[in-house]
């Protein structure tokens, strides 16, 4: 069956839940909103170019090139003037690969530590990173060349990181980091401008812009941000769509998916559909 390629493809399998990988072989319609992700993620741009904005920079992106992102850190990487471009997107668990990291000697203690890195365009590790997701997507290779293949790959990629500076991450002061935490905790319902600010303390004005200025996000894109990946959560369960935006916390369907399409680029459906190899290990469970 032929696949439209401006459809998103996306990879997970449930023996190896560290990792999801997304493929767009025509991006000219996938736009992203500025948005984060709680965990790393590392993508590849396989044709044409794009723009990557990554917190305050921006960068011009062409094929052969690689963007790292570190969790809760708003990027978002969208088509310049309706041209051409595709990407894979590998998306890591953060405790898993804080832990690999520390195993291997590359971090002091098991606490995830921020890459400075953002771009990369060495052309050898560039074609690892293709090789590697081709293997993943592939339905022929077996799970323990999969898990190997990714296990290497990021092990190679963190040592040669290594030798840059890592950051900390730099906790929030203790008011906004509640306010935070409230939105976490109450992500799907509804929240007041109002509550949050008698939470701070700060007047909505001041709120919003210290709140910006910390989190890259406003606390209304914030709590939309949750709400979306509550969602994704939601769909990977195989929930219904209308039941993923109802848990979710949205009030209708119709508003999740224009909401989700806008934050993860795919609709709700694209995203819920098992890859060709789920398909494949369904059909052998029946």
């Amino acid at each position: 069956m032929m696949t439209n390629p401006r459809t998103p493809i996306f990879w997970r399998d449930a023996r190896m839940p560290h990792v999801e990988l997304r493929k767009v072989a025509d991006g000219r319609e996938v736009c992203y909103a500025l948005h984060t992700h709680r965990h790393w993620s590392i993508g590849a741009i396989t044709g044409g170019e794009s723009t990557f904005l990554y917190r305050s920079d921006q960068y011009h992106v062409t094929a052969g090139t690689l963007v790292l992102m570190n969790p809760e850190w708003p990027h978002a990487c969208n088509p310049i003037d309706n041209q051409p471009w595709a990407y894979l997107m590998l998306y890591v668990d953060t405790d898993w690969l804080t832990r690999l990291r520390f195993e291997a000697g590359l971090l002091p203690t098991d606490d995830w530590q921020h890459l400075e890195t953002a771009v990369i365009t060495d052309p050898g590790q560039y074609q690892d990173y293709c090789a590697m997701a081709e293997c993943l997507l592939d339905p022929r290779r077996d799970l323990l060349e999969k898990q190997s293949r990714v296990a290497e790959y990021l092990l190679d990629l963190m040592q040669s990181l290594a030798k840059q500076p890592a950051q900390g991450i730099q906790r929030p002061s203790g008011t906004l980091a509640a306010v935070a935490d409230h939105l976490d905790s109450h992500c799907t319902e509804e929240v007041s401008l109002d509550d949050i600010c008698r939470l701070s303390g700060y007047s909505p004005g001041h709120l919003v812009r210290v709140f910006r200025q910390t989190y890259g996000l406003t606390p209304h894109a914030y709590l939309i941000n949750r709400r979306i990946q509550h969602g994704q959560t939601e769909l990977k369960r195989g929930v219904s769509i209308a039941e993923a935006a109802l848990n979710a916390g949205f009030a209708d369907q119709a508003h999740f998916q224009r909401t989700f399409k806008r934050v993860v680029a795919a609709t709700p459906n694209q995203y819920r559909q098992p890859s060709v190899q789920q398909q494949e290990h369904a059909a052998s469970d029946k």
